[in-house]
């Protein structure tokens, strides 16, 4: 039997390769686990035989040689999306806090253009001018009644 260390190659591998990996989607690695002990060894000798004969323990002692993970420990959540989730709250009050920096020491303030009554002076002088008259915003003033359509 082909060997790597002292484990056994017992399977094709994941991509061909001989490692070890548990995963729920490639559930048979290449290679077993552990290294065989004695024990372990003379339990494969044992399992040749009749598995009514092996006791509970045994057979799991058996699956623990050559796996190190049930199906439900696999799936089991490990909690690494609090890490996650905590580290995009830091970023991203990090990043709030950096904008915040910027607008009250860096940046101008807005021009007063920005202020309402400014904005509608604008809107007045845009109707006045006619500006875009066929789908703009002239095109939504009734200039005979001087109210919107």
């Amino acid at each position: 039997a082909e060997k790597i260390g002292k484990r056994e190659v017992v399977g094709h591998g994941w991509n061909g390769m001989p490692v070890y990996a548990d995963r729920v989607d490639y559930p048979m690695p290449a290679i077993r686990f552990k290294e065989p002990t004695r024990d372990i060894l003379a339990l494969r000798e044992k399992e040749k035989g009749d598995w009514k004969k092996l006791s509970i323990q045994e057979k799991k002692a058996l699956y623990r040689a050559s796996f190190c993970q049930t199906f439900s420990e696999m799936k089991y959540p490990t909690g690494e999306w609090k890490a996650c989730l905590g580290a995009a709250l830091i970023v991203t009050s990090m990043s709030l806090a950096g904008m915040l920096l910027l607008k009250a020491f860096v940046y101008e303030p807005i021009p007063e253009t920005f202020d309402e009554e400014h904005q509608k002076a604008q809107l007045k002088r845009m109707l006045d001018l006619n500006i875009n008259p066929i789908h703009g915003v002239s095109s939504k003033w009734d200039y005979d009644n001087n109210k919107w359509k």
